[in-house]
């Protein structure tokens, strides 16, 4: 394998040192995951921090696995681009991803306060209920207590359906992601890109394949495995963020197409 590269290191360092940190310090979770922009837990930072975050102990796989990738297939593109034409290509993944997984969950979001529409709930209603912690709501008996939701939920004469779809929208507002997972399939997607007939293979698939062919399959299986709430570099906060790595792959695709067409693919930028 070859050799680490610079800022591969230090994406690996930082990585890390957020890993750690994060374990020492739980409630950092809150902070710098990504959260959907409705959610009162949203800072416009998350979008840059949950790249660097991932899942806590004792799920070591997931940062195991992406940064395995980082080392394997970042090194060889920083290789021949350059830290920081590596270093932007990288971050831009990582912005496509959140993106992507970001505008998926507002399409489910308006679908789903669509089907409720004939409630004729305010703004202010809606924050109320979508970033309500429906754990606290109920008493040992199962019946809602009263406060703010209730009353909203009451003037509004909520149906338990309805209730349903309330909740499950609040779900997916509330449901945080994380990783650099869909960084790292914009890597996979331009190592491909770059260098198709190298032969690639990982620990549960002894033969070796071409990349042209390996990087698509990964993500066709990931995809698989995402709608059922599972990944192979980690499903992130919520069993959907499968669409945060096609997010990635698409970013890096499209660059890749760029930089060809400009004729930049083979320019280092320093």
């Amino acid at each position: 394998m070859m050799n680490m590269t610079p800022v591969v290191k230090q994406l690996l360092i930082i990585n890390i040192i957020f890993f750690i940190g994060s374990q020492l310090v739980p409630v950092s979770y809150q902070y710098l995951m990504l959260y959907y922009p409705e959610s009162d837990n949203f800072g416009i930072w998350q979008i840059i921090t949950h790249m660097f975050m991932h899942a806590q102990l004792p799920n070591f796989m997931h940062i195991l696995f992406n940064m395995f990738a980082l080392v394997s297939f970042g090194s060889a593109l920083e290789h021949f681009w350059g830290g920081k034409k590596f270093l932007f290509f990288y971050i831009s993944c990582g912005l496509g991803a959140a993106l992507l997984h970001t505008g998926v969950n507002y399409l489910q979001i308006h679908s789903l306060l669509d089907s409720v529409s004939n409630l004729n709930l305010s703004k202010s209603d809606l924050h109320v209920i979508l970033n309500a912690d429906y754990q606290s709501l109920f008493d040992s008996n199962g019946k809602m207590v009263q406060g703010e939701v209730l009353n909203v939920l009451s003037e509004a004469h909520c149906n338990q359906e309805q209730f349903n779809i309330l909740r499950e929208t609040s779900f997916i507002v509330q449901s945080p992601v994380l990783g650099a997972s869909g960084a790292i399939y914009g890597l996979l997607t331009a190592f491909a890109f770059m260098f198709p007939n190298a032969q690639l293979a990982l620990l549960f698939i002894p033969v070796p394949i071409k990349a042209k062919y390996f990087v698509p399959g990964i993500l066709a299986i990931d995809l698989f495995l995402g709608f059922k709430g599972s990944s192979l570099f980690g499903s992130g906060g919520t069993g959907i963020a499968h669409f945060a790595h096609v997010g990635g792959a698409i970013a890096g695709f499209l660059m890749m197409l760029y930089w060809k067409k400009n004729q930049f693919n083979n320019n280092r930028w320093n």
